[in-house]
């Protein structure tokens, strides 16, 4: 009985409930104040604006789908708890890690670009996430098409304009999706660039991309001949000898795509102004072969095939090369099955 009067008495003591957390405020409760004129000033003397227009949200990707405190946690609690920030950047840097909790494999890929690296050696000026895409106004960011390359342009400007007077440049300018803009070469979240080991050796490949593609070239009337007739050169296989080392010890030098046709200043090749015209390819070799004369880019095929129209001198020497080395090997091939057999019915 008293075990039973115990038991009795401890199912009686219940615990006390925990009061309830509050909701979450929707959108329309947090744009009842952030709708107003707020500006906060940070320990540093920066200052910056927190009001938020509800249009722009609305019409954003995230519109309909995404939360203000999905991206703002910490404004669960209202009044908010006090967040205390060095700088107007500093604030920014730290929203942006908001952006991991949907796109995790996006931010992953970020933290091997030159960006993250920067941001890592202190530069707090590099971009992050926020800095690309935008905050509350986050928009695809390939449309329109010139959109990628603006966006680069708040960073890279000098660079923008020179690629906006390219060949790839005007053409992007027409919204042409085959043609490359930055993010097609230096990529997207894991950002590369010219001061990380093995890039300049990734240039074939990354050139080859495009103009590797039958499809894409036969559009314009270009030929993928270009990458092979380069891979095939003294340049491309050593090029290629580079890369399957893995960049291993000091680089050699040798001519990839870029040292002749330019990075970001890529012109047509039939342009005035081309380094690959006939007029210009002197000056172009000298810039690896300084004593080259006028007539060294002779000994050079260009991105031509050898054919009876083109260098026929080189054709006929490919062509007799391909039926003598078949004939000579076969001919050893065949001696030394007649020796053999000459042996065995000696015997």
């Amino acid at each position: 009985m008293p075990a039973a009067v115990l038991i009795l008495a401890l199912l009686s003591l219940q615990a006390p409930e925990s009061p309830a957390a509050p909701p979450a405020p929707d959108d329309a409760e947090c744009l009842v104040c952030h709708a107003e004129p707020i500006d906060i000033t940070f320990a540093d003397g920066t200052a910056r604006t927190l009001t938020v227009d509800p249009e722009v949200p609305a019409q954003s990707v995230h519109g309909g789908r995404v939360r203000c405190v999905d991206c703002h946690p910490e404004a669960r609690e209202v009044p908010h708890p006090e967040r205390r920030f060095a700088s107007s950047r500093q604030f920014t840097l730290a929203g942006s890690e908001q952006c991991r909790q949907c796109h995790f494999a996006d931010y992953r890929r970020t933290l091997d670009s030159v960006h993250a690296g920067a941001v890592a050696r202190g530069d707090s000026t590099a971009p992050v996430c926020v800095d690309c895409h935008g905050s509350h106004d986050v928009q695809p960011p390939g449309q329109p098409r010139t959109r990628v390359a603006e966006t680069c342009a708040k960073c890279h400007a000098g660079v923008a304009r020179t690629y906006a007077a390219s060949v790839h440049g005007e053409d992007v300018a027409q919204q042409i999706a085959d043609v490359p803009t930055c993010t097609d070469c230096h990529r997207s979240h894991d950002i590369g660039g010219p001061a990380q080991a093995g890039w300049r050796s990734t240039t074939p490949a990354i050139c080859g991309g495009c103009h590797g593609d039958a499809g894409r070239m036969a559009k314009y009337g270009l030929s993928t001949d270009v990458l092979k007739t380069y891979v095939e050169d003294f340049h491309g296989k050593t090029a290629s000898f580079r890369r399957a080392a893995g960049g291993a010890g000091p680089e050699p030098f040798v001519a990839v795509c870029s040292d002749c046709h330019g990075t970001h200043d890529v012109v047509r090749a039939d342009a005035a102004a081309s380094p690959v015209l006939r007029a210009n390819l002197a000056e172009t070799c000298q810039q690896c072969h300084p004593a080259a004369g006028a007539r060294f880019p002779d000994s050079w095929l260009s991105h031509y095939e050898p054919s009876l129209s083109h260098a026929p001198g080189v054709y006929a020497v490919k062509l007799g090369y391909r039926v003598m080395i078949p004939f000579v090997i076969g001919g050893l091939v065949l001696q030394i099955l007649l020796h053999l057999w000459r042996v065995a019915v000696n015997r």
